[in-house]
């Protein structure tokens, strides 16, 4: 039997406290190396791409294996739609059996989110105070929310081309969390004035400059995730502690991607992963100076630990709708 969950389920029990217990576990255990995950696949199309993602974790409350199957199409929001959406699948490693089938998209955005909180925790001065935002997207919301959970931001600072996009997440913002809020029109001023900076967009060429970033800042860079993207300068990842998520994902398709290719930077440039920080493996920030650079690709480990936290809750409190798909006689 299969727990279906739809989206509104998944929703009543997603919050970023649990995204955040979620991402933690996944990132040790995967520095204490109790996961089995091979890089993600693409199907690369004309209008965008889909990832195959799949692994298996050994968590404190399970043993899950699993897969997601997520979407970008970067002009879906021009016909009205999401640019990401996914569907995940959970099993027993033991015996193959389905448990549940759940919509991914938002367990997508909280546990991106959530490892960029994860990454702010460890990584960024804990002093750190102005966080910048170049992207007002859906991965912005989830990635200030899980931020402001860890660190005592007084201000936030918004940047986008689309200006109306920017607006409406700067409103979101002052209403969610009463914390300040303003709009930059370029990337520079908003680099300029951030002691944390995401950067969340689809960008192929470099939008922060080396120049721009100050000693001791932090960057969360999520938006390199497919070869060919890049947000940041490379000279940025020269004077950086350079993080990943993972070193297979972040070599092909993360923010190092296009400068390792180009010989811009080496892995031995590369400090570590960040479970192996999570872990206690290698420190973090070790001094207030350093500049720090998290490069998220996004691991189905943290769909598996976020999602099966989901199926369980979901069952607990009786939500969704069991299948039988596969009649056994």
């Amino acid at each position: 039997m299969s727990l279906i969950l739809t989206s509104s389920e998944v929703m009543q029990i997603l919050t970023m406290d649990l995204a955040l217990a979620a991402a933690w576990e996944a990132f040790t255990a995967y520095g204490e190396g109790r996961v089995n995950m091979p890089p993600k696949a693409y199907l690369n199309l004309a209008a965008g791409d889909f990832r195959a993602m799949y692994g298996e974790i050994f968590l404190k409350r399970g043993h899950v294996c699993g897969l997601k199957w997520v979407n970008v199409h970067p002009e879906n929001p021009k016909r009205g739609l999401l640019t990401v959406m996914a569907k995940i699948i959970l099993n027993d490693p033991e015996t193959g059996l389905e448990w549940a089938d759940m919509d991914g998209t938002h367990i997508t955005n909280f546990r991106t989110g959530a490892a960029g909180g994860v990454a702010a925790e460890v990584l960024s001065r804990p002093d750190a105070r102005r966080l910048g935002v170049i992207g007002a997207g859906q991965q912005a919301r989830t990635q200030i929310a899980a931020v402001l959970k860890v660190r005592p931001i007084e201000e936030v600072i918004i940047c986008d081309c689309a200006h109306k996009q920017a607006l409406t997440l700067k409103e979101e913002v002052q209403a969610a969390y009463g914390v300040k809020t303003r709009l930059e029109p370029t990337p520079q001023e908003t680099a300029l004035a951030s002691d944390i900076l995401v950067t969340a967009t689809p960008s192929r060429i470099p939008l922060v400059e080396r120049r721009w970033v100050k000693p001791g800042t932090h960057i969360n860079a999520i938006g390199a995730d497919a070869a060919g993207k890049q947000e940041l300068d490379p000279d940025i990842l020269k004077a950086a502690k350079i993080v990943v998520d993972d070193w297979a994902q972040a070599s092909h398709s993360g923010e190092i991607n296009v400068p390792l290719s180009r010989g811009d930077i080496t892995p031995e440039q590369v400090y570590g992963s960040l479970g192996e920080v999570v872990a206690g493996r290698k420190p973090g920030r070790q001094s207030a100076e350093e500049i720090t650079v998290f490069d998220s690709t996004g691991l189905i480990i943290q769909d598996l630990s976020l999602g099966f936290e989901v199926y369980l809750e979901a069952r607990k409190r009786g939500l969704g709708e069991m299948k039988d798909f596969l009649k056994i006689t």
